[in-house]
């Protein structure tokens, strides 16, 4: 079960586009690593479950067994972690789809003051 709502997950996925198409200055970089950091240890490994599902290192049925790991390999922070992986954003659209989550019902569970 996923520690943390689509809702969030698609707010990240907004984030990490803007952040892949960054301009210098701009801030999307400290953002999204802001948005990472605040959450908690249970959502944080939530979030690189899916990545790792998307990215295809997990199946889907293998959820817990991914959360698990990434509680367990933790070494650096989340948010330091997952901006470093390339096509961040395209591996937890693909993620929350392997899960049977539609990006677009979790984008209007988005708080627009997020």
């Amino acid at each position: 079960m996923l520690n943390i709502s689509p809702a969030k997950i698609a707010t990240v996925i907004m984030r990490a586009r803007k952040y892949d198409a960054d301009v210098p200055g701009s801030g999307h970089a400290r953002e999204l690593r802001g948005f990472i950091s605040a959450m908690n240890e249970d959502e944080q490994a939530s979030l690189t479950a899916v990545m790792w599902i998307g990215r295809e290192t997990f199946d889907a049925s293998e959820l817990q067994e991914a959360i698990n790991t990434a509680r367990a390999e933790a070494t650096v922070p989340t948010e330091d972690y997952l901006l470093g992986v390339p096509m961040l954003a395209d591996y937890l659209e693909d993620g929350l789809s392997a899960l049977g989550i539609s990006l677009e019902e979790a984008q209007e569970e988005i708080d627009p003051s997020v």
